[in-house]
């Protein structure tokens, strides 16, 4: 069979290690593609194209995986922004993932080395799940996603869409994460969150702004 090929946006850490997804004998990688005129002029392993090169390869899958602390609240704009059809959206699972049984993972998803997905998970579209997290079973995983690495999510949590959970937290079992909602790095979060909501620490309270 052809190997299919493959484009990652943008040229960032998630893209990076989503290199490492990748079987040599399913697909052949292009490159990146950034808007940073710097990224697409300085030597990197990969080669760095602006979004022309979406048309020169019509036939090849995108891995969207752009998204940080800082703006992941964009990320659906970001995304929606390549306007791709749906079809050219692919999703990339690392080989040492731990798959349950009757999980769904939605389109254009990236899960990491050591991830472990249990009974009934759902992943929704657009999701980023970084090494070593935990999604047990019956939890619900929504749209645009950033999940960080070393997080467990219990059993029937739901996290909302459009949210970022940081590294190394812990979410109790049977909550809801409203959507539009970042969780800082190593919290507890012990009960339900309403969107749009900053919280951190152990148990994980509001943020106070500065």
């Amino acid at each position: 069979m052809p190997k299919k090929k493959l484009i990652i946006f943008p040229y960032n850490g998630n893209g990076i290690e989503a290199l490492d997804c990748i079987l040599d004998q399913e697909f052949e990688f292009i490159g990146f593609i950034d808007d940073s005129i710097e990224k697409s002029n300085a030597k990197q392993t990969w080669p760095v194209f602006n979004r022309e090169i979406l048309s020169k390869y019509p036939e090849a899958f995108v891995l969207a995986v752009p998204g940080s602390p800082l703006s992941f609240l964009k990320r659906s704009e970001h995304i929606q922004s390549l306007n791709l059809s749906v079809n050219r959206f692919i999703s990339i699972v690392h080989p040492s993932a731990k798959l349950g049984r009757n999980i769904s993972i939605g389109m254009n998803c990236l899960i990491l080395a050591g991830v472990v997905l249990t009974s009934n998970a759902q992943v929704g579209n657009h999701v980023c799940i970084l090494p070593n997290t935990v999604i047990h079973h019956d939890a619900i995983i929504g749209d645009y996603t950033l999940i960080g690495s070393n997080v467990a999510v219990a059993g029937g949590a739901t996290i909302g869409r459009n949210c970022y959970i940081g590294s190394g937290t812990n979410i109790m079992n049977g909550i809801h994460i409203g959507s539009n909602t970042l969780v800082g790095l190593g919290s507890n979060v012990v009960s339900g969150v309403p969107e749009n909501s900053r919280i951190a620490g152990n148990p994980a309270k509001p943020i106070k702004s500065k």
